[in-house]
């Protein structure tokens, strides 16, 4: 039996996917998906060997971890997995990852509901 915390984040995780989403397509070789997305960002920090900061942005993608089926079964994110994103006429190709060593993705809340992944702009792709 779920406790009323669980119960509070699968509902938010449900209004979120909901109402403050746009259908993107997860790639992985030869595999896809469409699936709901919150467009996010998150920057990360990290020094260089001289001490300098460098900060790097990325854009993520909070979806409902039980919508990332890939081949017929439910998967977690992999570096070098693509996003990709329209925007009107504009197809935009994000590719998963995080730099620095950071892992491309994490939970979003202590359920396990919801991901965030890390993607960085690689590109864009012709509209049909």
């Amino acid at each position: 039996m779920t406790n009323l915390l669980e119960q509070g984040a699968a509902w938010l995780d449900q209004q979120r996917s909901r109402h403050l989403t746009r259908t993107v397509t997860y790639l992985r070789t030869g595999d896809s998906v469409d699936l709901p997305a919150t467009i996010g960002q998150t920057t990360f920090e990290q020094a260089d060997e001289y001490g300098v900061l460098h900060r790097t942005e990325s854009r993520d993608y909070l979806i409902t971890a039980a919508d990332l089926v890939l081949a017929g079964k439910q998967d977690l994110p992999r570096a070098g997995d693509r996003i990709r994103e329209t925007d009107g006429d504009q197809i935009f190709l994000y590719e998963v990852m995080a730099p620095g060593g950071e892992p491309p993705w994490r939970y979003s809340d202590a359920y396990r509901r919801s991901l965030r992944i890390h993607t960085k702009f690689i590109g864009m792709e012709r509209g049909t």
